[in-house]
């Protein structure tokens, strides 16, 4: 790319951090290093013209984890572990409603549901482990978490009862990441989108950038790009696709709160009169670890039966549009922030729990940088 003197000069030259990606994690990071660091020079390259990736794209739960999915994290997590990441989770979600404020992120608290269909043995495992479940997690809720209620939605073909997490919320994702761009941008940190890295190698004290437009030099390199974090770096970091669709606004729409189903592998939500229903990975593991953004006819097919039979039985709806975004999975729920070195450090694998943790992986990340 031709670049001019004044944009090498405005945009390029003495960088004291550049971010690899504007998500939720990219933008906290900045945010923290600018209160760190009043007049450093701090610059973001985005793959995407909108953030690419998860931010701009997930279901907008501002969740913990559903009752099976906690179940099923014990078996592969110690209680501690599990209780560390559940507390991360609620500690991300009121670092975002406090950095941006529940108004500016449309946060609404209208409690969360874990549906189990008819033939699900899963149903009892949960009640069983009720009890047990909010026993340990009484220390950060300092209440029950997981209750029973009717399945008052008039959904079919699942358990008539529900479990029922009176603290989940649900937001306005494209509300929260406009609120955060605009905090960023106002704090005079420069955002190039539609920039790609392409490799980055360390020169002294400084790393060199290498983009599919130009080449610079930052003093320190931050990698918060999670599902794409493998043509990067070197972590035990998968990406994994998750498939969405939403309904075009349904007249008198009685359904309020957010939904699991299935261990969490499906969700759904009102929002602005509509039903936005994601999920389906469970389906084709193999297929959806890709970074390419698309649908299948599999998974959308089955997110569509199970709106006919399940959602919305008795209520004639159309689907507006499909989308889909990269998440950033592992073996391990733990996100991995860490320095690479003494001048490039990451912060990914979010685990699908962006929302969540978006903000205090952005903030950790940011402090190892400060060092």
């Amino acid at each position: 790319m031709n670049l001019s003197y004044w944009e090498i000069k405005s945009w390029l030259s003495n960088t004291d951090f550049t971010i690899i990606g504007s998500g939720i994690v990219g933008l906290s990071c900045a945010l923290y290093l600018r209160e760190r660091f009043p007049k450093a020079n701090i610059l973001i390259l985005e793959q995407g013209f909108l953030p690419q990736g998860a931010s701009t794209k997930n279901a907008g739960f501002a969740c913990f984890g559903s009752l099976s999915e906690i179940i099923e994290d014990l078996k592969t997590h110690s209680e501690e572990e599990v209780l560390q990441l559940v507390k991360k989770r609620v500690d991300g979600l009121n670092l975002l409603k406090q950095t941006l404020g529940e108004k500016a992120i449309g946060y609404k608290n209208y409690g969360g549901y874990e549906l189990f269909l008819e033939q699900d043995d899963l149903y009892e495992s949960c009640l069983e482990k009720i009890d047990k479940i909010n026993k340990l997690l009484e220390p950060i809720f300092n209440a029950s978490v997981y209750g029973i209620k009717p399945n008052s939605f008039q959904f079919k073909n699942i358990k008539e009862r529900t479990i029922f997490n009176t603290f989940e919320g649900q937001i306005d994702t494209g509300l929260m990441m406009e609120a955060l761009l605009k905090k960023v941008q106002s704090k005079g940190i420069k955002i190039l989108n539609n920039c790609k890295v392409e490799s980055f190698v360390e020169n002294g004290n400084s790393v060199k950038i290498k983009t599919n437009l130009f080449e610079f030099s930052s003093s320190k390199l931050l990698i918060a790009t999670n599902g794409f974090a493998s043509q990067l770096i070197n972590q035990e970091v998968k990406p994994a696709r998750a498939q969405v669709l939403i309904t075009k606004p349904i007249k008198d729409l009685h359904i309020k709160g957010t939904f699991h189903l299935d261990k969490g592998y499906y969700y759904f939500r009102n929002i602005d009169n509509r039903i936005l229903f994601g999920g389906g990975r469970n389906l084709d593991f193999k297929g959806e670890e890709t970074i390419e953004f698309g649908q299948t006819e599999q998974i959308q097919n089955r997110l569509e039966d199970i709106l006919k039979t399940v959602i919305l039985p008795n209520t004639p709806f159309e689907v507006e549009h499909r989308w889909s975004g990269v998440m950033g999975i592992g073996h391990q729920k733990k996100a991995i922030v860490k320095p690479l070195s003494n001048q490039v450090f990451c912060g990914v694998r979010l685990g699908g729990m962006g929302i969540a943790i978006g903000s205090l992986v952005g903030k950790e990340l940011a402090e190892l940088a400060c060092h």
